[in-house]
């Protein structure tokens, strides 16, 4: 199994769609963390960028986020990934965390998408 995380200095980057990077973990058969490569991201918005068709082709099916647009989130969905929203912290005790099944989805996403500046600015 693979999952990415948006990551910027190995912490959860809030924002999926302006991350500094995705960190894409290969988990083994045992549920342990198996190696984990970075992904840069590509310029733009989440949800206009093609980084759900790059993940997807990498074989990552779940994605644990900070805070997304409803865009990003059916783009992501479309493309077979299962996203985990309301994430924050050190990405790797994340996804242990994920592993041992105490990860779960917040269920708010980003509603103020219109700014995609310096001050946008996400409703929680």
């Amino acid at each position: 199994m693979k999952l990415a995380v948006p990551t910027r200095n190995h912490e959860v980057d809030d924002h999926f769609g302006h991350c500094e990077a995705y960190t894409v973990f290969t988990i083994n058969a045992n549920q342990q963390i198996e190696k984990a490569e970075i992904l840069p991201s590509p310029q733009g918005c989440g949800c206009k960028s093609n980084i759900a068709a790059i993940l997807r082709e990498k074989g990552v099916t779940v994605m644990l986020a900070g805070n997304m647009g409803e865009g990003a989130l059916n783009v992501l969905q479309n493309n077979g990934i299962q996203v985990f929203r309301g994430c924050s912290g050190d990405i790797h005790q994340l996804v242990e965390s994920y592993l041992k099944g105490a990860i779960e989805d917040s269920g708010v996403g980003c509603h103020q998408h219109e700014n995609h500046g310096e001050g946008h600015v996400c409703n929680h």
